[in-house]
């Protein structure tokens, strides 16, 4: 028998129709972002404040998850500018595993920015520079801007589901 509670609700975003002025070869990053959105919402409503930061088991903890998405989708948004980090996106790379006393509401409010500044650079991107060159990280290993979009969007869906894991196992733990 179907499930009427998950029929009453939206379908996923990437089955919500096009984006309007959104490339179909972009859309898919932008309905990671919405899909996280939504699902980092949903996982957290009912999590009291002190289980944000809970690492149950040794996981890390759903505050870290969203800053991290959040941080990430920041610096992989620079390489696919052509930029290299400064030193401001290297401290905040190394401060998100720290607990901090940020709220759902702040943590998903920066989600939210990094998720709107991301957007409006794919906005911008033309198509046409899909497979150009990019360099990543350090050592500047080599992709292209169509494998960056691709791993912003699964590398947000990754940290999505261990932050929707992380926030199961605290409330039972």
């Amino acid at each position: 028998m179907p499930d009427t509670k998950s029929m009453d609700a939206l379908p996923e975003p990437w089955m919500r129709g096009p984006i309007a002025g959104v490339h179909t070869l972009l859309a898919p990053v932008l309905y990671s972002f919405q899909m996280a959105r939504e699902d980092l919402a949903e996982c957290t409503a009912s999590l009291p404040p002190a289980l944000l930061w809970a690492t149950p088991h040794g996981l890390a903890s759903v505050g870290f998850h969203i800053l991290h998405i959040a941080g990430s989708t920041n610096r992989l948004m620079t390489y696919l500018q052509g930029r290299e980090l400064d030193a401001a996106q290297w401290d905040a790379m190394a401060a998100e595993a720290s607990p901090r006393e940020w709220s759902r509401d702040q943590l998903l409010a920066a989600l939210d920015q990094a998720f709107g500044d991301a957007e409006a650079v794919i906005r911008a991107t033309d198509p046409a520079t899909l497979a150009e060159p990019r360099t990543v990280g350090r050592k500047r290993l080599p992709t292209t801007v169509i494998g960056l979009l691709t791993h912003i969007a699964e590398h947000t869906q990754r940290h999505v589901g261990q932050a929707i894991a992380a926030a199961k196992l605290a409330v039972v733990v």
